[in-house]
């Protein structure tokens, strides 16, 4: 069998075995389902908000929630072996670095994916059930892909982190300031930036400047969708930009593999 494919099945299977799939698809569903039914309570009754209103809560809350347990699958897969030294006795077999590092990211990436599949698909059939599937499928599928591209997003930006430091405690404490800074720093930064500036910043390079961000970019997606009066902040001035949907969704898939190849690189040059 391909060393790529044997190692997928491993930490798939670890997955499984930790309940890290069974409990990342209920925090999933739960979140996606709440605010597809109970969206509107804030507002004093009962039911399900417009679509538009629901795509936009479960983007502002996701972009907290999946980076956040991509971080917390994924930190220690390198470092953590290398502790216990299953990394070195890994690396007597017949794998190359990049081998194991591809079968990792395989095996975890599908745990993500397939959370972000059943959960936030189940509450899409449901809504769809209650309205029309012709209205919630394209915008539920857009949003789904744009999850499991930030998910995977993540998961490389934490082998990024396993594969620098020598320590687990190093690594869990980098996975979270990373955390805090593409979910709530950078933003602060922005807006520091665009109050501090005299004449402002122009919508293309409010956009561009977002386009750093996986975080943003991943809201900015969903949300460019949308009908612009669900939108407050930032994203109400990026979201009528001239960007296309696909050239954002390129973009987001160069995030996905901008961290993969870093992390290939410092494994090439690490020492066990």
């Amino acid at each position: 069998m391909n060393p790529i494919i044997t190692v997928a099945l491993k930490e798939f299977q670890d997955g499984l075995r930790n309940r890290w799939l069974i409990s990342i698809t209920l925090i999933f569903a739960v979140l996606a389902i709440g605010l597809s039914y109970y969206g509107s309570a804030a507002s004093g009754h009962l039911g399900a908000p417009s679509l538009s209103t629901t795509i936009a809560s479960l983007s502002s809350l996701s972009v907290f929630i999946i980076p956040l347990i991509a971080l917390l699958l994924c930190y220690d897969s390198f470092v953590g072996e290398q502790e216990s030294g299953t990394l070195l006795l890994l690396l007597t077999y017949p794998i190359s670095h990049r081998q194991l590092l591809l079968g990792k990211f395989l095996g975890q990436g599908c745990i993500i994916t397939l959370a972000t599949l059943a959960g936030f698909g189940s509450a899409a059939v449901l809504l769809g059930f209650n309205t029309s599937f012709a209205a919630v499928i394209p915008s539920f599928a857009l949003f789904i892909l744009t999850s499991c591209l930030l998910g995977l997003t993540f998961v490389g930006l934490a082998y990024v982190i396993s594969l620098s430091v020598s320590e687990k405690s190093k690594a869990a404490g980098m996975a979270l300031i990373l955390w805090l800074f593409f979910v709530l720093v950078f933003d602060l930064v922005l807006l520091a930036v665009l109050i501090a500036i005299e004449d402002g910043v122009t919508q293309q390079a409010l956009v561009v400047l977002m386009m750093f961000n996986p975080a943003d970019l991943f809201r900015l997606i969903n949300l460019s969708a949308l009908n612009s009066g669900s939108v407050d902040g930032l994203l109400a001035v990026a979201i009528n930009s001239d960007h296309s949907p696909l050239s954002l969704l390129l973009l987001m898939v160069a995030w996905v593999a901008a961290p993969l190849i870093l992390a290939m690189f410092i494994f090439s040059k690490k020492t066990i």
